[in-house]
């Protein structure tokens, strides 16, 4: 199993960007898909997560309305589209393959990807 996470940098506050992670090694449609973040001296935290066939997401408050999660099951791909960034989003931003119901503990993902940066600052 690998997930490659990409599609970090610099954005400045009130911007956008568009994190993807492709998977590879298990059948990418018969697991839900998750984010997490973890910022310098806290926690990893979750942030979304997203159904087998998409149609189900789930939010942590501090994203809901900003950040959306799709996936292209043909692609093996999944996305965090983030928008309207605030400098409180910097942190490495985490994609994980989760079981097959919705879940927010970072126990309930038994692989993780390695981590793209995300730096929000003017």
């Amino acid at each position: 199993v690998q997930l490659q996470a990409s599609g970090g940098g610099l954005v400045q506050p009130g911007g956008s960007l568009r994190l993807s992670c492709a998977a590879s090694g298990f059948t990418f449609s018969l697991y839900y898909m998750g984010w997490f973040r973890q910022a310098p001296g806290k926690e990893r935290e979750f942030v979304g997560t997203i159904s087998r066939t998409g149609s189900i997401t789930d939010y942590a408050d501090s994203v809901k309305g900003r950040f959306t999660i799709s996936r292209d099951n043909a692609k093996n791909t999944v996305y965090l589209q983030m928008n309207s960034l605030k400098p409180q989003d910097t942190a490495v931003y985490y994609c994980a393959r989760g079981p097959s119901y919705s879940g927010r503990r970072t126990t309930q993902y038994d692989y993780w990807g390695q981590g793209t940066l995300v730096t929000v600052s003017s």
